[in-house]
């Protein structure tokens, strides 16, 4: 079934581009930065938080200041592919916190997770008692970034 998209107009785009840079902005400091008085900002931001394009607010935390000073990168091949298979094995990854992404794959390998550890040790330790421990996993391969170029949560508004 295809998604259905929400028309922005570009006030509505400005909001969003606005709020990407800015989550904590006030309404009024929003209204001034898109033309428009706190009540109506107020209105059109309520509207695209209920239509499900806002979905949250997240402070952005430093990974080397939280102590995890290695980020790696674990694809893993499955067993079967069934979708009882499936749900177990991701129903499981989502209540490991050191793994920060988690994406269904086409290609060699099924699955592709970001994943944190405070060092390579720890890091291996985490990988042979739990990610080796998912249901359904067969195999696993793990590339390790040497340095982040990149890192935006900002999406394009077009």
């Amino acid at each position: 079934m295809p998604i259905a998209l929400i028309r922005l107009d570009s006030v509505d785009r400005q909001l969003l581009a606005a709020l990407q840079n800015d989550g904590r902005a006030t309404v009024g400091e929003l209204a001034e930065r898109v033309s428009l008085s706190p009540s109506p900002c107020w209105r059109r931001v309520k509207q695209l938080e209920e239509s499900g394009l806002i979905e949250g607010y997240h402070a952005r935390l430093s990974r080397q200041k939280l102590g995890y000073g290695v980020t790696g990168f674990v694809q893993l091949q499955m067993e079967n592919h069934t979708p009882q298979a499936a749900e177990s094995f991701e129903r499981a990854v989502v209540a490991l916190p050191q793994v920060l992404s988690c994406h269904n794959l086409s290609g060699r390998y099924d699955y592709q997770l970001e994943v944190v550890g405070v060092d390579l040790e720890s890091f291996a330790e985490f990988v042979r008692t739990h990610i080796r421990a998912l249901p359904g996993v067969r195999e696993i391969s793990t590339s390790f970034s040497l340095k982040e170029i990149k890192r935006s949560l900002v999406l394009p508004i077009t």
